[in-house]
């Protein structure tokens, strides 16, 4: 089995200048917990939910809740992502990509082909791939 049986294709990304309301709006739309970042048609990043809560969460700030509001709007992806994400290619073997994300407690992974962002693969997808495959075993007995 390969990365290109199991990732979401063409996934939803956001560019590195857009706000982190603008991401975290786009993650809640789309029930996500990452974007991929790109920039002039390239990979350049990724912002996962857990970044953007580290950002506006700080334990050593006291502020007024306009001003979470203020930051949401003002500060850029760009501060906030992973430059340089760890990717896979479609046509590597799901094993070897599992075991990468497993290694790193990597969540989900940029899925690229001849240079090209194609997909993405995430926790959900290795999941819902788990269950066709269980379901497929249960059958087959």
């Amino acid at each position: 089995m390969h990365v290109r049986d199991v990732m979401t294709p063409n996934p939803i990304t956001i560019g590195p200048n857009h706000s982190i309301g603008a991401a975290l709006a786009r993650m809640r739309r789309g029930g996500f917990r990452r974007l991929l970042v790109v920039e002039n048609g390239e990979l350049i990043g990724i912002i996962t939910d857990r970044d953007l809560r580290l950002a506006m969460n700080s334990p050593f700030v006291m502020r007024e809740g306009w001003y979470d509001s203020y930051l949401m709007e003002h500060i850029e992806v760009r501060s906030c992502m992973t430059p340089d994400p760890v990717t896979v290619s479609a046509d590597d073997d799901l094993l070897d990509a599992v075991r990468l994300m497993r290694k790193h407690k990597f969540g989900g992974v940029p899925v690229m082909e001849a240079g090209n962002l194609v997909g993405i693969l995430t926790e959900t997808d290795l999941l819902n791939c788990l269950e066709q495959l269980l379901e497929a075993e249960k059958e087959r007995i």
